[in-house]
């Protein structure tokens, strides 16, 4: 298992005095302000514009392997908030029953483990193997824990063949995860990444991710998590994602918090393009009560994939 810390020459990161770092420039408050405001201003179009069909008591969705052909599979993110639900209630086989619904192949998780202290795992791994057949994949540096800074990959049937943790730049301990998977229907690299609440942060970690895989062999590439970006365009922080996983075409499908989502903070991107397919909120009543953010599920076309990544071999 690898563990990459981020290339000083890559990011282009400049050293600051001590003094300067000490305290928080003037600019760094007026970034801070201006996400403070656009999150309310997308309250308020929420709560003023939407329907009151928004409301309404969500529906059970029918599970997305009804409609998955042979080669294909399903990838899905869920931010599992430390397995406290929207009633603040700490249960680790909600979210179980969650995962069941949405009848993943491959599940990323964050925040799967205590975020102070000892971090060790919160999730119930017996009750979800049970459940779904997926099980753990093990990166966690400390025993006991279930996840690489909170960051953590469920898989049914597949091989590991290679793990990297990356360690994120910014103020709090981000992480990402790179697995490489040998699948049923072929390889397959998984980015399991929580990115930062600041800006420029979720910027810098983005080129992070990027440098990290620049050197790796050839093989469809799946990054999904809580991203914490809710902008579009060329003012969204993903955008330094573009050069591997662009353009962005898909419409962001909002998934925070769970029961008013009006915020797309998690995402599921591919490469090459076409490899994922529009991904969907997973929206249940149980979804909606059992963790702060709903999950998101996208279908892996690996037609598309080999394809593409056979063509770059030749070449």
């Amino acid at each position: 298992m690898d563990l990459l810390m981020p290339h000083r020459d890559r990011l282009t990161l400049r050293p600051v005095s001590a003094e300067k770092s000490a305290r928080p420039s003037p600019r760094s408050h007026v970034r801070f302000h201006d996400e403070f405001r656009g999150a309310l201003r997308l309250l308020k179009h929420a709560v003023t514009h939407r329907s009151s069909a928004r409301f309404a008591p969500a529906a059970t969705q029918p599970k997305a392997r009804a409609s998955v052909p042979p080669g294909s599979l399903v990838a899905a993110s869920y931010n599992v908030h430390r397995c406290i639900g929207a009633d603040k209630r700490f249960d680790p086989g909600r979210i179980a029953a969650v995962i069941e619904e949405l009848d993943a192949d491959i599940v990323a998780l964050q925040e799967a483990d205590r975020r102070f202290g000892y971090r060790a795992g919160l999730l119930d791994l017996g009750e979800v193997e049970r459940r779904t057949g997926l099980t753990l994949v093990p990166v966690s540096p400390v025993p006991g824990g279930h996840g690489w800074r909170g960051n953590a990959l469920l898989v049914r049937g597949g091989k590991v063949t290679r793990v990297r943790r990356l360690a994120l730049p910014g103020a709090e301990p981000r992480g990402a995860l790179i697995v490489d998977l040998a699948m049923p229907a072929g390889g397959l690299r998984v980015v399991a990444a929580h990115l930062g609440l600041l800006r420029r942060h979720r910027a810098l970690q983005a080129t992070a991710i990027l440098a990290a895989l620049h050197d790796a062999a050839p093989m469809p590439t799946v990054l999904l998590g809580d991203m914490n970006e809710w902008r579009t365009g060329v003012n969204s922080s993903l955008t330094r994602l573009e050069p591997l996983f662009g353009p962005f075409i898909h419409p962001h499908q909002p998934s925070f918090p769970a029961r008013l989502p009006f915020l797309a903070l998690d995402q599921i991107l591919g490469h090459p393009r076409g490899l994922v397919l529009p991904p969907q909120v997973h929206d249940s009543p149980l979804a909606r009560v059992a963790s702060d953010h709903l999950p998101l599920l996208a279908r892996i076309d690996m037609s598309v994939g080999l394809g593409t990544v056979d063509a770059q071999v030749a070449a």
